[in-house]
């Protein structure tokens, strides 16, 4: 799952953002989606099926497929981080 993490996510070659978490459905651990913090600095929703791996970027058809923040609240609170998961536990 990590091997997504950090890759640039573009469309058109253009670059949007940059992949920092990845979330994952806590029954199956199958990936889901993945926030991306943005070239705007705010952080979005990638649904998995939108993206697409190309070397080492993220290829999306249309930066519409980046979901608002609430969107992302959403997904993060019915699925699992990676980042949570690879946290020391205090």
């Amino acid at each position: 799952m990590d091997d997504w993490l950090w890759h640039t996510v573009v469309t058109n070659g253009i670059p949007v953002g940059r992949i920092v978490d990845v979330i994952s459905d806590a029954a199956s651990e199958n990936v889901i989606g993945f926030e991306v913090r943005c070239q705007d600095e705010q952080h979005r929703f990638l649904p998995r099926a939108s993206a697409t791996q190309r070397g080492s970027e993220i290829e999306i058809d249309s930066p519409l497929a980046l979901l608002d923040t609430d969107q992302l609240d959403f997904y993060r609170s019915r699925g699992v981080s990676l980042r949570a998961r690879e946290e020391p536990a205090a």
